[in-house]
């Protein structure tokens, strides 16, 4: 099930005793994904629905699967709840347990968990192969949380401000999350910063945004130019994976790209009267690194990744891989006569 249907069905339908909150993989997608802002709030909610909070002392618990004893969490699992319906249990980072070694008294427990137990399990990366994913798919639900893309990010960004009692208008919703990323952390961090900003206005407009966010993505793209004229390969990799993590596509990243190179060859001809003084400067180094003969091969790299983007079935992400590390690789030194 998907955590945002999930959350729609809390105090509605009754849990299953035992809940995993872990990654989804589309049907497309090189990886799984997980968010867990949207397994946190999901947890909270059934914490808030089924703990009475002048009894949490007595009925809920919160471990951490790094260090917990399991041998003591089965045992409060186990425990019938004391003038209280439901036990409600946490378990953190819960994929450390996948093993038998480290898990196994949590694996017996789980082949039938207490009735008057709410076990909520988190875990953001799970092997669906291995045992502990298989009895929780078996004797309780498993809910996915998905990282949240373009329109839906956006959705959910309108959602948290009006929360707020305030709304974007026009485009200042598409802006933010354009600025801040689509990680949902970082779209709450940027709502809290622009309400700041705009104090008791109930409307939030671009400008608000413009004043009130940094662009998380534009900072990512400069610390990519450097880490390319640089020749740090292992920095440039790690850029490019933050920008795809902030939700922008493969032909845009190849675009900015592009672009970093076109500025580059114009500050190594010298030709930057119509640049701004900032932007020449951010490409001096990269110019210098690869010198104006050397800027043909770097633009036929680019055309060779955008024809294999357009025409063939190529795993975009590992192609602007590929060209990241050609075009970050040390300059080769002239040899010495």
């Amino acid at each position: 099930m998907e955590v945002g249907e999930f959350v729609k069905s809390i105090g509605k339908n009754s849990p299953a005793s035992v809940c995993l909150f872990t990654s989804h993989r589309g049907p497309r997608a090189r990886e799984a994904t997980f968010e867990p802002l949207l397994a946190q709030r999901a947890v909270d909610k059934l914490v808030e629905t089924y703990v009475d909070p002048s009894m949490r002392d007595m009925c809920y618990n919160s471990f951490l699967a790094d260090d917990v004893n399991v041998a003591e969490l089965v045992s409060i699992a186990e425990t019938l709840p004391f003038l209280t319906e439901r036990r409600v249990i946490v378990l953190h980072n819960a994929e450390k347990l996948e093993s038998e070694s480290a898990g196994k008294a949590l694996h017996l427990y789980l082949e039938n968990p207490c009735e008057t137990t709410l076990l909520l399990m988190i875990a953001p990366r799970i092997d669906r192969r291995l045992k502990l994913f298989k009895l929780c798919e078996k004797h309780g639900q498993i809910i996915e949380c998905p990282e949240l893309k373009g329109d839906a990010a956006i959705a959910w960004a309108r959602t948290e401000i009006a929360s707020r009692n305030k709304k974007f208008v026009g485009n200042a919703a598409t802006l933010l999350v354009a600025r801040s990323g689509t990680r949902l952390s970082d779209i709450r961090n940027a709502i809290e910063i622009v309400c700041n900003y705009v104090g008791e206005e109930p409307v939030i407009q671009e400008v608000d945004v413009i004043a009130a966010c940094a662009d998380v993505a534009e900072d990512e793209v400069w610390s990519l130019t450097d880490a390319i004229a640089n020749s740090d390969t292992g920095l440039a990799l790690e850029k490019l994976r933050a920008l795809l993590e902030l939700g922008k596509n493969e032909f845009e990243i190849l675009g900015t790209v592009n672009w970093m190179l076109k500025s580059a060859y114009f500050v190594a001809s010298g030709n930057t009267a119509k640049m701004a003084p900032f932007v020449a400067k951010k490409h001096g180094a990269l110019a210098e690194k690869l010198g104006k003969p050397k800027f043909r091969d770097a633009f036929a790299l680019c055309t060779k990744a955008d024809v294999m983007f357009r025409t063939t079935g190529v795993d975009r992400a590992l192609a602007l891989e590929l060209l990241v590390l050609k075009l970050a690789a040390p300059r080769p030194q002239p040899r010495k006569s």
